[in-house]
């Protein structure tokens, strides 16, 4: 049975072209060649931060986003920065009896932002509020804990193999990876992608029927 769904959040629910593009600008770079080297750097394997180091070596992330708060130009999205299949799947899950959950690498900032949207969920957390990250171990034993059920019941969704995917399956959970983004695109076709992902979707509104069959087959076998 599914019991859960929990939910990475950038490029799995958030599209976070504002993000990078205001980078970019602070970079003071064209959003285009921010976007193209950003994608050379996650296809060659390498930490998407490296991406700043190219434009300004020795960038440290942190004190950077403070400086861009205190300059008015603070982390921000909204209900327009969400992808359109985002509440009709989260709300669809939630009418099915499924815990939904959203947890991802965010950081608090991000975290009240996600609070503020008001979505339909049973729980969000962020990497900032619990002090570790992914793809760390500890990350997803805090997921299994927070769930209301058992690992195997829970499908943990997100855009990355490396982050998401493979130490979610690890961590006994199932997984689907959704296509969508810089990291969902340019690793699709990995290997490791079809060898830990029990699915992989396009959008967020097949993860209902996904539901509703696996139970559904569970129910019969029972």
């Amino acid at each position: 049975m599914i019991a859960a769904v929990v939910f990475d959040v950038g490029e799995t629910l958030v599209d976070e072209t504002r993000e990078y593009g205001t980078w970019a600008d602070w970079l003071g770079v064209p959003r285009h060649t921010f976007a193209a080297v950003f994608g050379a750097v996650i296809a060659t394997g390498q930490d998407y931060r490296e991406t700043f180091q190219v434009f300004r070596p020795g960038f440290d992330l942190t004190k950077e986003r403070q400086a861009r708060a205190d300059a008015g130009l603070p982390e921000w999205y909204g209900e327009d920065d969400l992808y359109p299949d985002v509440r009709p799947a989260l709300s669809r899950l939630r009418e099915l009896g499924v815990w939904v959950g959203i947890v991802g690498n965010q950081t608090v900032r991000s975290g009240k932002i996600l609070r503020s949207l008001d979505l339909p969920t049973d729980f969000i957390a962020t990497s900032d509020d619990w002090g570790v990250e992914k793809p760390s171990a500890e990350f997803f034993a805090k997921v299994i804990e927070v769930a209301p059920c058992e690992a195997d019941q829970i499908v943990y969704v997100g855009d990355r193999i490396d982050n998401d995917v493979a130490p979610a399956k690890k961590a006994g959970m199932r997984t689907a990876y959704v296509k969508r983004g810089p990291w969902g695109w340019i690793h699709r076709d990995k290997q490791e992608v079809a060898d830990m992902s029990d699915w992989m979707i396009r959008d967020l509104t097949e993860l209902p029927d996904i539901v509703v069959a696996e139970n559904n087959s569970a129910s019969a076998n029972e």
